[in-house]
């Protein structure tokens, strides 16, 4: 919970920006005393990874109060200066790898007070249909959005776009201009240009680019909604609507967005515009996966919808009601679904001697951690599927723990399942 000073500051700033949408914030460094960083250090995850220099959490809690002195010192003094992020390396949905920048606690600390400024800055004037990294907003919420468009707004067109490499190609120079837009103070703006400049280091192989901002860092998905805010979302909603004759939505979580449109011509215009629009901010539209699909609503008593587009994890396509109309369902995308199957069957192997209780405790974990994103309405088969995978990998793998044979079935319902019952699906939210 933030401090009442903090908070007051905060407030203050909010106000300022809703009252004056057009005002541009040149003093706001000076409201980072060592109160604020402390506020700042507070909101970060405890458990989180440590960056390059392995300091923890705790670590720095040893002796906070100087710790934040020292901090705001170097800050004041100009003698901050920031340390490269440590790269790590997590597998995609289509087997390819993310890279990962993990900053040192000093810097995630900085990040976070700045993040606070410039969050009070810009929520006030973000776009309603911007979801990603928003307060009290979530994909579920984008999903809901996106729904509800397309019935309301009697949306027939998809266009369903992919920014190539968004966060590896964020232009540095692109970025300080548009922040120069609504806050031109010079001491956050050097601090913004040190970490973009700071690099990462992968190994013991130090990298730096003129372009990109590391995901992992804290500022980094405020920055991404910053830039995008004027690259699409400002774009859409001030030059886009007014140019086109029907019925258009747009929703947005960080990267992943969709455009709906009720006539073919105005998705057509806007499929061959994105390109263009993007390549004015050094940003590419991949166009491989980028594509026009038609949306309709089916009209005939059978058969099914015209087509099917992928958004947020989620399949969505048109289906029939059990009372014979016609609506919009959502189901885990093919990839997520291999994806967390082929996870699941790895974790069993790997893990097949430790203790089945852990084991247990842990499968739990990671079949809720599915349900609570997944287990939309009109999903529960898919959830099934997950459910009965992760059994028949959990008993193949404690199978193998033997060398007399495989465990059957009967064998495995009788001496773990009962004893150790893994969670069952449940629908969590109901759009």
């Amino acid at each position: 919970m933030k401090s009442l000073t903090v908070s007051m500051k905060l407030s203050r700033i909010v106000k300022q920006s809703k009252d004056n949408p057009d005002m541009v914030f040149t003093t706001l460094a000076h409201h980072m005393d060592v109160e604020f960083l402390r506020e700042a250090y507070f909101s970060l995850k405890k458990d989180a990874a440590p960056g390059v220099d392995e300091v923890t959490h705790s670590d720095y809690a040893n002796d906070l109060g100087n710790n934040l002195k020292d901090l705001h010192e170097r800050l004041k003094e100009n003698r901050y200066r920031a340390s490269p992020a440590r790269r790590v390396w997590i597998d995609k949905d289509d087997g390819s790898k993310r890279g990962l920048g993990i900053p040192v606690l000093e810097d995630k600390i900085v990040q976070k007070a700045v993040a606070l400024l410039l969050q009070s800055v810009y929520e006030p004037i973000f776009k309603d249909f911007s979801y990603g990294f928003r307060p009290k907003r979530s994909a579920h919420d984008a999903l809901r959005s996106s729904r509800n468009a397309c019935f309301q707004q009697k949306i027939n067109w998809i266009v369903d776009a992919d920014i190539k490499g968004f966060f590896d190609n964020i232009s540095h120079e692109y970025l300080l201009q548009i922040l120069k837009e609504k806050v031109n103070d010079g001491a956050l703006l050097r601090l913004i240009g040190k970490w973009l400049k700071a690099g990462v280091l992968d190994g013991g192989n130090f990298s730096s680019s003129d372009k990109g901002t590391p995901q992992g860092g804290v500022i980094s998905p405020l920055l991404a909604n910053i830039y995008l805010h004027t690259a699409l979302d400002k774009w859409f909603d001030e030059t886009v609507r007014s140019h086109i004759g029907g019925e258009c939505f747009i929703v947005r979580f960080a990267d992943d967005f969709v455009i709906g449109c009720q006539n073919k011509t105005d998705a057509e215009k806007i499929f061959r515009t994105l390109p263009k629009r993007f390549a004015k901010f050094g940003l590419e539209i991949h166009p491989e996966k980028s594509h026009m699909i038609q949306f309709s609503r089916p009209y005939w008593k059978n058969g099914s919808g015209t087509g099917t587009f992928d958004f947020l994890g989620f399949t969505h396509f048109w289906a029939k009601t059990m009372k014979g109309g016609w609506t919009i369902k959502r189901k885990t995308r093919r990839k997520s679904l291999s994806r967390f199957m082929s996870g699941m069957w790895e974790w069993c192997k790997k893990n097949r001697h430790a203790d089945v209780p852990w084991q247990y405790t842990k499968l739990c974990q990671k079949l809720r951690g599915h349900y609570n994103y997944f287990a939309v309405r009109g999903n529960y088969k898919m959830l099934e599927v997950v459910y009965e995978y992760t059994m028949r990998s959990w008993r193949h793998w404690l199978s193998r723990r033997c060398s007399k044979g495989g465990m059957s079935w009967e064998k495995f319902e009788k001496r773990i399942s009962k004893v150790f019952a893994l969670p069952i699906p449940r629908i969590k939210h109901d759009f």
